[in-house]
């Protein structure tokens, strides 16, 4: 059926803004004109209520512990105020000592509780590729994610405004942390001098954003945006540019105080063996997307091996500072291996026909550069990601953390299902299933409180937090494929087909209890209206 869907909607899509293009920026115009979410519905999620009980749980609280159940858990508004134990696996409950009854209660026996998941690495899609914010925030909070980062998640005021909206439940959609590209926002012009750049964080602070984005600038400029930064209490993440990457590695920007370096710019540069300067092709042009992707994972045999001094002083700084690696292996997959990566099993019913468009091989659109991507080129970024992987499982051995994001809406990239693709990716990269958990919950929560001062209250499945929680029905240590909204495919050995199960159950975000199969029958309704719409304006 994706041959069908190619057939018909292969037309191109859209021209990605163009200065975006050429400087790298993966999605500063991301979310310009979208549509935002409509009011939530009544029949939208349930609650909060006064006193909402969910019996029976098997609980992961997010800090890596193992799970722990039978657990009944007692939510009062959106706070989680008991989490009661309750017995013992394989024995009856006894009723009596269960806590009180609720306004509503739901039992989820046998099921597992997990914190709602935390993506640092957002957009909201864009026009006309996903041009409704409704469709991306369903994708998200069917996958558990119930606070995200938006690196940027759109224009500032249109971002704001979703945020506060979010904030008071009025759209059905994640907790949203702000965070806004240098000169975005304000009127006068780009950021060229370091008194620009304290200027704009100064006006951005006053707006109420939460952090800011970076790509890499001149030391000077840099140094001027985190220090100001920091004097605001605003977080910082960087995407270090191959533009600029030559004067700002992941090292020169943790000792200027960067919080979260994502994807994996800079870090390769940080420990070159014998060059600084990445040995380009002659014929190298940037602005073509099949070298900048193409060349980028020839860097894996340029560096200090795994396990070398040099190796371990880099990532043993990068902790000192109390850096987070947000790397976004999702994000660049398709890159191993595009054949895979474009016949997933979701697009043919999640994926909106105008976000094929963008995907399709394109000189134009950023992120679809595919137009003559080899056999060489994926076993260069196999072998990149093995490197890759071997890093991030270092720094995690050593105490660092290794948070989950996604940065979908390109490269066949999608909202919601590529979270969960991170997560598998970093389970490949050496992590048990449960400090993968902890990087989806719990550190991504810290990155984002930390440069407020503040303590979490997030992340974490523990009375007093928040209750933004995830209930699936299968045990995902076991198997994380099982939070995929399309779940997993099994033999039924009484009939001899096969079958899908697993998925996410519930998402309750401000404890408001989300269907989260509702929410993808949503989503599906969605991308085939928009396959209707065009098949009747066809000729």
């Amino acid at each position: 059926m994706l041959a069908g869907i190619r057939a018909r909607f292969s037309h191109v899509s859209i021209v990605f803004a163009l200065a975006g293009l050429l400087l790298g920026l993966a999605g500063p115009t991301a979310g310009q004109n979208v549509q935002p979410a409509p009011d939530r519905r009544p029949d939208e999620g349930d609650g909060p209520y006064d006193r909402l009980v969910l019996r029976g749980a098997i609980v992961i609280d997010g800090t890596g512990a193992p799970p722990r159940g039978p657990v009944d858990i007692v939510i009062e508004g959106n706070r989680i105020a008991r989490i009661a134990g309750v017995g013992v696996p394989g024995v009856p409950i006894d009723p009596e000592g269960r806590p009180e009854p609720g306004t509503k209660e739901y039992d989820i026996t046998g099921m597992y509780v997990l914190p709602g998941f935390v993506d640092l690495h957002l957009h909201t899609g864009s026009v006309p590729k996903a041009p409704e914010a409704e469709y991306v925030y369903k994708l998200w909070i069917a996958h558990g994610i119930t606070t995200g980062r938006g690196v940027p998640f759109g224009p500032m005021d249109w971002s704001l405004s979703e945020r506060e909206r979010s904030a008071r439940s009025e759209i059905v959609a994640p907790r949203m942390f702000v965070y806004q590209i240098p000169g975005q926002g304000w009127e006068r012009g780009p950021i060229r001098t370091p008194e620009d750049a304290r200027a704009w964080v100064r006006w951005a602070a006053e707006q109420g954003i939460d952090g800011i984005k970076l790509f890499g600038y001149q030391p000077a400029i840099m140094a001027a945006l985190l220090d100001e930064a920091r004097r605001h209490d605003l977080g910082s993440t960087a995407h270090l540019a191959q533009t600029n990457v030559a004067q700002m590695n992941a090292l020169d920007a943790a000792r200027l105080g960067l919080g979260t370096v994502t994807h994996h710019y800079g870090l390769f540069e940080a420990i070159y063996d014998d060059r600084d300067v990445q040995p380009w092709p002659a014929d190298m042009n940037y602005s073509n997307e099949q070298h900048r992707f193409g060349q980028v994972a020839r860097q894996w045999n340029l560096v200090h091996p795994p396990g070398s001094d040099e190796w371990k002083a880099m990532l043993g700084e990068l902790k000192e500072r109390d850096v987070t690696l947000d790397p976004t292996m999702t994000a660049y997959l398709a890159s191993r291996d595009v054949m895979r990566a474009r016949n997933a099993d979701w697009h043919e019913k999640y994926t909106l026909p105008s976000l094929w468009d963008f995907y399709e091989p394109s000189r134009l659109n950023h992120g679809s550069f595919y137009y003559g991507w080899t056999a060489w080129d994926e076993i260069a970024w196999k072998n990149f990601y093995r490197v890759w992987m071997q890093m991030l499982d270092d720094y995690k051995d050593m105490g660092g953390r290794v948070t989950v994001s996604s940065d979908a809406g390109y490269i066949y990239n999608l909202y919601g299902f590529s979270t969960i693709e991170e997560m598998e990716l970093l389970q490949e990269a050496g992590f048990h299933p449960l400090e993968v958990i902890r990087g989806a919950t719990m550190h991504g929560a810290e990155t984002l409180m930390k440069p407020k001062g503040q303590p979490i209250e997030f992340g974490l499945v523990r009375e007093g937090f928040l209750a933004d929680l995830v209930v699936v029905g299968e045990n995902p240590i076991e198997d994380l494929k099982v939070l995929y909204g399309t779940g997993v495919v099994r033999l039924n050995d009484e009939t001899g087909q096969a079958e899908r199960g697993g998925g996410i159950v519930y998402t309750i975000k401000d404890g408001i209890v989300y269907d989260a199969r509702q929410l993808l029958a949503d989503v599906a309704r969605m991308v085939e209206e928009q396959r209707r719409d065009r098949m009747a304006t066809e000729p």
